[in-house]
């Protein structure tokens, strides 16, 4: 089923076009090595759509960042030096490549969330 993300934007109730993310494939010595970085969409999303599909997507651990304070800054958010957030770093597993794993993130300055979505 694949492997999709989201981000919205809780302070100004929007998705966040303009951010930059990063997708890496992990390994259990911390090894991260980059698989794709893109900037979101107007709907928060990636452009191309799935990051992977259901052919590509493996069990195994993965790595979102989320270039949150750059993401702020460009919005004219005035953030406190140094910021609360700069980037936000998920790592999450895939247990099952046969199911759809999204990973949604709700942010703002000073918190986030996420769960697996559907």
């Amino acid at each position: 089923m694949g492997l999709s993300t989201h981000v919205l934007d809780t302070m100004h109730g929007t998705p966040a076009a303009g951010m930059h993310v990063a997708l890496f494939t992990t390994q259990g010595d911390g090894v991260a090595t980059l698989v794709k970085s893109f900037v979101l969409n107007a709907d928060g999303r990636n452009p191309d759509g799935m990051l992977y599909d259901h052919v590509s997507l493996k069990a195994g651990t993965y790595r979102l960042v989320f270039d949150v304070a750059a993401y702020f800054k460009a919005r004219g958010v005035a953030l406190p030096v140094p910021n609360f957030l700069n980037q936000v770093q998920l790592d999450f597993g895939v247990a099952h490549a046969d199911q759809h794993y999204h990973v949604p993130l709700l942010v703002s300055p000073w918190s986030y969330s996420t769960y697996r979505g559907s």
